[in-house]
This record gives C-alpha cells, structure tokens and sequence, in this order.
C-alpha cells in the first residue's frame, strides 16, 4: 500500500512536536511526511524553528544510540524520505499577534533549551532559510540541496507558503494532504497566491475551533483559530460552492477568482474531539523511563518537556475545585495535534465517524467572538433550488445560511477507533 503523503504544517510547541515525532516514527508504508512547514503560533517563528531543528538533531542522537546499543532503529519513514523543513508566516494576515507561550513556556518546550541545552545544537542552520517575510521568492526548481549526507531534514529557501505550493505541483494532483495543526496564516498565503494549485490538495486536516465546547483562549475560541481567524475563514470559503458568501474582508490578500475548478475537502478536529484524547503521567512514565535511565537522547530530551507540560497543568488548574470533581483533561495532557496525524495513519480503520457537509464559518471581525466556528442552530428547513423557484434570498433568512449554494462544507471528525487507546500507543511507537 502507498503511503499517506503529507505535509505538516505546524508551531512547534509540545504536541506539535508529538505530532511530528509520530509522524517520523511511522513506517515507511504509512506516511510519506514531504515537508515541515512552520508559523508562528504557540511561539515566534525564530523559536518554532529552533525546535524543529533540535528535533531532528535529537533524533540524530537517538537513532545513534539505538545502533550502538543494538536495538531496533525504528523511525522508518524517517529515515527513508527525510522531509524539507521551510519556515513560513511570521504574523496573522490582518490581526494582532497572540502567542501561547504562557502555556508552552518562552520557547516552546517547557523551557528544555535551558534545562537541557545539550540537546540543542549550536547551529540552527538560520543561513539556510529565506526569510519569512521576502514573500517574492521563487519556487525552488529542484528539491533543496541536504546539509551532510546523513542529515535527516533538507532546508529550503523558499517561505513556507511557496514550498507548499511546490510540492503540490511536483506531486500527482489529490495525492498530498496538508496536515495543519497551528495558525492557517500558510495555507492561506499559499490559497492566495494560486489557488488552482493549493487546490490539488488531496484533503486538508487541521486541529482548529471548537463547536460545542468552550474555547481554550476564549470563551468561545480555540487557539489556532483565534490566532488567525481571518486565514481560517478564508480557507474555509474555499469548501463553499460560492467562496465570495463566506470570504471575510482581508486588507492583505485579494479574494478569489470566480468559478474555481473545485471545492477543497477540509477535515476538521476540532477541541470536541480531541480534548478527550489524553496521555496520563504514569502511561508515558511506563513507557519511557527504561529507555531514559538507559540513555535514550530522545527519552531524556522529551521528558523536560512532557512532565514541564503536566506540571503546568497542575498550576493552572491549582485553583479550581477539589481534586474529586476536577476534569479529567484538566489534568492529563490533551492530544489535539498527534490526533490529527494519528488519522492520517490509520484512516483505514473502522471507527473513524464525521459529519458531512457542515456550514462552520469562522467569526473573524467579532470583537468578542473573534476565531468562534459559528454554525447555524435553528431548526428551519434548508429549501432545495426547485423550492426556491429562482429566488435570488431565502425569506427571513440574512447572510445566506438557508441558501442551498452559500455557506462552507466541512467535514467536522466525532469519533476515533480508539479513544482510551491512543496516548499509551503514540508514546509506544516515539520511543520504543
């Protein structure tokens, strides 16, 4: 069976890092992982590189030590495609900057570029990657020249944006899906700048919004929609028969052609479904204490910031009701982003459950509501074309949500195969 090809767009905070790991662990029949796009969101885009740099140094080491010690090598799809790594936006399109650093601490990781430096190496390869901001640089021809021959990552020169687009020319058109699971500043610059082409995308899957729980930055908000509501809006009309009914107003990007060749197919994971995807402290413990006492770079590396992250959870929630009644997710670490690729891995299996087709519209101008997927909770009848009779406006009905071509067509994920199962399986398959 082919792989999944898939680029991951991210902003390497705790269970971006996950994500990725997962990602890289897999064999090389289940994913093909072409490219590391980064944006700021968790944290600025100079620490999301350094991270991901860090990553792939630390995975050097591992896959070092686990040759020397004898043990399986593991990280197959990792070591047979080695993905290129091209840093991308470093703002929203229209909106104040808001970084989760209170969460994920300054850099990212639970503060490990300081607790452990030694995992950090001393050169991020900075000179390598073209600034985010020069968005007129051209698509790279070829694929970006490796740093050493052993070198598990390629920089590229071009601004993440670009390089998305470049990979989706370079591939057969619907065989990559772009995997989002930070801001959509990116994808958005990218759907911009050629849609036609950001419409070969196979699927786009991203961990964004919330619909019926609350908001983990705002009531109503969830991080990576609040940080850039207006790019999440504006790739959300590309699922609309009609993009102009949902496109917000943007100062920076012009709206899209008329009569687009196709409509994307978005995924969504929203906090509904991946809240309740956890990893306690005593099952990644379980798993990754031997390999740590027994020198796993990777081990030693991840637990700085694995049990920074659980020690955080402790202190924010310190104040909310005795231990007897406090949520489960409030203490255990929630697998938003690793979700949305353990999808990608196991799409095949039965259990997998979505709704079709649903109208979310992402609220971007709401001095309030800023990043709120909104959908429509009326019980009034959406009238077919023939029912309408030529009718330009449904009566009663403003901005088009009863209209049959206007609004989004999301597909909004509800149910994995294995929900209890999937913290104590993604932590088997990094480290052992």
């Amino acid at each position: 069976m082919a792989p999944e090809k898939i680029i991951i767009d991210t902003d390497p905070g705790v269970d971006d890092i996950l994500a990725l790991l997962l990602a890289l662990s897999a064999s090389a029949e289940e994913v093909e992982l072409l490219l590391v796009s980064l944006t700021f969101g968790n944290i600025d885009v100079e620490n999301c590189l350094r991270n991901a740099v860090s990553m792939f140094h630390v995975l050097e080491k591992e896959l070092a030590w686990r040759k020397a010690n004898g043990k399986p090598l593991g990280y197959e799809s990792l070591r047979k495609y080695k993905p290129i790594v091209a840093v991308g936006a470093e703002q929203p399109l229209d909106e104040q900057l808001l970084m989760a650093d209170y969460f994920h601490g300054i850099d990212g990781l639970g503060g490990v570029h300081t607790k452990a430096p030694y995992f950090t190496p001393e050169e991020l390869f900075r000179h390598l990657f073209h600034s985010p901001s020069a968005s007129s640089a051209p698509i790279p021809p070829e694929r970006p020249t490796p740093l050493h021959d052993e070198a598990l990552f390629t920089p590229s020169s071009s601004p993440a944006y670009l390089e998305i687009l470049s990979q989706l020319k370079k591939n057969p058109p619907h065989t990559v899906t772009i995997v989002a699971v930070g801001p959509l500043t990116n994808l958005a610059l990218a759907a911009a700048h050629d849609p036609e082409t950001f419409l070969l995308a196979k699927e786009v899957v991203i961990m964004s919004g919330t619909i019926d729980m609350e908001g983990n930055v705002t009531p109503n908000a969830e991080f990576n929609a609040y940080a850039d509501a207006v790019a999440a809006a504006r790739v959300f009309a590309l699922t609309s028969p009609s993009p102009k009914s949902t496109l917000p107003p943007c100062t920076s990007l012009k709206a899209y052609p008329e009569n687009l060749s196709s409509k994307l197919k978005l995924t969504i994971f929203p906090l509904d479904i991946t809240t309740m995807h956890l990893l306690n402290e005593a099952q990644f413990n379980s798993i990754t204490d031997s390999p740590r006492e027994e020198g796993s770079p990777l081990a030693q590396w991840s637990h700085v910031f694995i049990h920074a992250t659980f020690r955080k959870m402790e202190s924010l929630y310190a104040a909310e009701a005795g231990s007897s009644e406090k949520r489960i997710q409030d203490v255990d670490i929630s697998l938003h982003d690793p979700l949305c690729v353990w999808y990608m891995i196991t799409k095949h299996v039965t259990g997998w459950k979505a709704v079709e087709d649903r109208d979310i519209r992402v609220e971007a101008t709401g001095q309030w509501t800023r990043g709120m997927y909104v959908v429509d909770r009326r019980t009034r009848k959406k009238p077919t074309l023939e029912e309408m009779g030529g009718a330009d406006e449904v009566e009663g009905d403003c901005d088009g949500w009863l209209h049959p071509l206007r609004g989004n067509r999301v597909r909004q994920m509800v149910e994995s195969p294995d929900r209890d199962g999937f913290g104590k399986e993604m932590i088997r398959r990094i480290f052992l």
